[in-house]
This record gives structure tokens, sequence and C-alpha cells, in this order.
């Protein structure tokens, strides 16, 4: 019987433009890309395609110099129309102008029965020629797992918390049999235990209940229940020298349909999410995505930010930026850039606040649907000390005084206080709430590679 684990630590935001459980059909991109900023961890990528080369779905890209077995490929069929770089030439993206039909690369098939006898290192080597490696991740540091370690415990998450979050369930509708096989896969790449960590709140689709060779655990409660390194926590608290791999549902799906059908099949559902969408719904598309035509016609104001991911941690990639690697959501949301005067004082029932003092009648009254902008309602000042931050992180962890060590360059503070434990994504309410208005999750993820680094 699974185990339930409650806490009550944390904080939901509500948000308008959740998406409807229909899928739309759109006119697919003209162009897709690949961002090596996507994956945390790489040092020195070495392009392996040219301007003008034509690829399948699943031809190499690039690889990382550090970890070179370990391929970086083209989600889409079509052209290599440019590559850009940034200063010093750092690698920014490979562009891919697609073909209307997508062409596959075609990789070795098995059957249930050829997975159930093959190796460790067949297994690793086919993952890694496929480019699906790229989505399994390590903690601690939250970078691209190396291959030749081994992991104490894989984690996933089952569900996700984050202000208008697709539905996982929905995202793998009719593909149980692919996750299936891909948890198969995953427990010839450890030794511990594969954890598959739900929704206790919330029913549960069956084919997640039906699921072996997994340990199920359920989690109850607020955002950021649904965070896997919250759940990690509570199941198998990583140390300094543990090693622990996580990987989101949709890729253990593809890593199913990768052994069966012997494609790398980056197709996936998207929801289209936040205030400013007009008709919020879920489309098909590939990793990588541009959003122009994704948006095209439902986008409501001429003042938005386009987020690929959700509002707390996706990143702003602008109207004709593109999908990130592991994201399932785009969210759109109006631009904060003018000034109420007397803003952060006056009553409200709009303002949504953590901190009952500024939004008392927000607080009161709260409501799943709040139109929310940009604005931070305040600029950068002096770290101060609230306790706050402890309230909406549910780990056994002083989150405050993690990041006064971090700005003090005070390793053996960093340590001794769980940064092993965290990356961006745990602390991202922490920023939201925070009356200082500092970018938190850059300063975790400076403590991060201050450490990373020794």
């Amino acid at each position: 019987m699974s185990q339930i684990i409650q806490f009550s630590k944390g904080f939901d935001i509500g948000i308008s433009g959740t998406a409807n459980q229909k899928v739309h059909q759109i006119d697919q991109p003209d162009t897709f890309a690949v961002k090596p900023s996507d994956f945390r961890g790489i040092v020195q990528p070495k392009i392996l395609v040219s301007v003008g080369d034509n690829v399948k779905a699943g031809t190499p890209l690039f690889f990382d110099k550090a970890m070179e077995k370990v391929l970086f490929v083209s989600p889409v069929s079509g052209e290599i129309t440019e590559i850009i770089r940034g200063a010093r030439r750092k690698l920014l993206e490979i562009r891919i102008l697609a073909d209307k039909e997508i062409e596959f690369k075609q990789f070795k098939q098995f059957s249930k029965s050829d997975i159930a006898n093959c190796s460790r290192k067949e297994i690793v080597e086919i993952i890694a020629e496929s480019g699906i490696w790229p989505s399994i991740i390590q903690r601690p540091f939250g970078v691209l797992a190396n291959p030749t370690e081994e992991p104490s415990s894989i984690h996933i998450s089952g569900f996700d918390s984050h202000p208008g979050a697709p539905d996982i369930a929905f995202l793998l509708k009719e593909q149980g049999e692919e996750f299936q096989v891909g948890l198969n896969i995953l427990n010839k790449l450890s030794k511990g235990i594969v954890h598959l960590n739900l929704n206790a709140d919330e029913e549960i689709a069956s084919f997640f209940i039906k699921t072996q060779n997994v340990k199920i655990s359920k989690f109850s409660g607020p955002h950021p229940a649904g965070n896997v390194g919250v759940q990690i926590h509570h199941l198998t608290p990583i140390n300094k020298r543990d090693i622990v791999w996580t990987i989101d549902p949709v890729s253990v799906a593809r890593m199913g349909k990768l052994f069966l059908n012997g494609q790398y099949d980056a197709s996936k559902l998207v929801a289209l999410t936040g205030s400013s969408v007009v008709e919020p719904r879920y489309v098909k598309t590939y990793a990588g995505a541009c959003l122009n035509k994704l948006l095209v016609g439902n986008v409501a104001g001429n003042n938005n930010r386009f987020i690929s991911g959700n509002v707390l941690t996706g990143e702003n990639v602008g109207e004709n930026g593109y999908l990130g690697h592991f994201h399932n959501q785009v969210s759109v949301i109006p631009e904060g850039d003018t000034e109420e005067f007397l803003g952060w004082m006056l009553p409200s029932f709009k303002k949504v606040s953590f901190h009952k003092a500024f939004g008392l009648l927000s607080f009161l009254f709260s409501s799943k649907e709040n139109i929310i902008d940009t604005n931070t309602n305040g600029e950068q000042r002096n770290f101060a000390i609230t306790g706050a931050f402890e309230k909406v992180l549910p780990m056994d962890i002083m989150p405050t005084y993690l990041f006064k060590a971090i700005i003090a360059n005070d390793y053996d503070a960093m340590e001794a206080l769980g940064i092993f434990e965290l990356i961006e994504e745990d602390v991202a309410l922490c920023e939201y709430i925070d009356v200082s208005k500092n970018d938190i999750q850059a300063i975790l993820r400076k403590g991060i590679e201050l450490i990373r680094n020794s």
C-alpha cells in the first residue's frame, strides 16, 4: 500500500487561464530549435552539423566534450537554417526548418522480452545515442546525469503543482504501455528503487495505479508538493556524496516509444495557459517549437510576456521564441510595466499575496482565477529576514540562512544548511514572496555552482 505524505507549508497561486482538456489542431511551426542552455552541466558543446544540412528526427546535432557518448538530437526532420552563437562564440541555438511530414531516424526496436534481457550497458548506450539521455537529471546540482555513474534511486513526479500547470495524466493519455516500458528500462539503470510520486488530493489516472516495478508514494499539500525535489527530501534525502536521478513522465513514455518503435519521438502536448490567452487549451507539437504558430490568434492585448514554462520558473522567450526541452506549458501574462499610485497599500481584491498584511482582502476572498502580471510591486532592497521563506518550503531546511551563506560565499555553511537538496524550482516560491525582491533562484544557482566547482 502506498504511503501518503502530508504537509501544510507552501502556497497555491491561483492564476486564470488553465488549459481546458481538449486538444486543438494547429498548423505546426515552421522552425524548431535546440538550446544547450536548457541542459545544466554542459561544459563545451561540439557541433556535428552545418547550416544547410538535412537532418531526420533523432539526428545528432551536438555533444558535450565532457560526456561524448551523450548526444543531443533534432526533434524534427528538416534543414539546419541557423547556428546562433553569443559572446565568445557560445552556442545558443541550432534552428531547423521543419519538413511538413516528419521523417525519423531508425533505431533498434525491442520486444518487452528483449528489454528484460538487455544489460545496463546496452540500455545506457541506446538511450545516450538516441538523444533521450539529456532528459535524465542528477541531484544534487540539477545537472545532466553522468551515464558512467549509478544512482541510489530514481524519482518521477507524476503531477505538477505549478500555477496553471498541465495535467500530467492528460499529457500521457493513451501512452500507458509506453510509460510502463519506460519504467522497466529505468529499473535497469539503478539497483535502487524507482519512485513514482502521485497527487493524493486528486483522482489518480488508472494507468498510474496499474504501474509495476515502481514504488508509489502520494503527496498532499499546496505547491511545491509536485516538485520532485520536495518529494525526494521526504523519501530519500540527499547527502553530499549521494546521487539521485530524476526524469519527467513525458520523457519516460518517450523512452518506452524508443525501445518499442525504434524512433526518437519528440512530439508532446503543450498547455497554452495564462490570463492573456483567449482560449487556454492543449496543442500537439514537438520539443523546441517556435511559439508564434502555437499562439496565433489566441492572445489578447499587445503588451504581454511570453514564457516557455510556468510563471514561477519558466523562461521569458518572447513571442517568437522557442519552447524549452523540458517544458510542456506556455504561459502568456500581461507585462507589469505600469505604475499604480499607492498600489502597495491600497485595499484590493485583485492582488495575490502570501503576506496577509499586504493583500488581506485578496487572502480572505482568494480565487483560482486571478489575473497576474509581471509587476514585482517594488524594487530590490537589502535582504530582509521575515521568516516567510520557511513557510513555503516544506523541507527540513532553513532557507533564509542558506541564502545568506551563499551571498557570503560560506561553503561550509552552504553544505550544512542543505544546498545539496535544492535546485531553482524548489525555491521559486521564496522568490515570489520575498519582500526584498531578490532573485532567489539566481542566488541559489550561484551557490550550487560554487559547491559543484569547488
